[in-house]
């Protein structure tokens, strides 16, 4: 039986899981990103120069690693949900 992960959609886009592998672990390096979210760490690092850009996240390096923080009190982006916020999206689906 095909894994239903892979089966071709998902209900939540790449930005919104690399903001939820970075709220589960702020110091989460990029190829553990890419790796948890199925994509290149390419991918991961591109998606997190557009939240970095759009001011969703806020990248700090810390020896050899960078640690984020994520600005929770943003909007999401798309205008079907432009009423909640980032906050209102972790709350809703980050693993407890």
């Amino acid at each position: 039986m095909a894994n239903r992960s892979t089966e071709g959609w998902t209900f939540l886009t790449n930005h919104s899981h690399v903001l939820l592998c970075i709220a589960g672990d702020p110091g989460i390096r990029g190829r553990d990103i890419a790796a948890q979210v199925g994509i290149t760490e390419r991918s991961a690092q591109s998606i997190v120069a557009d939240l970095v850009g759009a001011g969703y996240l806020k990248r700090e390096r810390v020896g050899r690693r960078n640690h984020y923080e994520i600005n929770q009190d943003l909007p999401l982006r798309h205008p079907v949900e432009q009423d909640n916020q980032v906050n209102e999206l972790l709350r809703l689906v980050r693993k407890p």
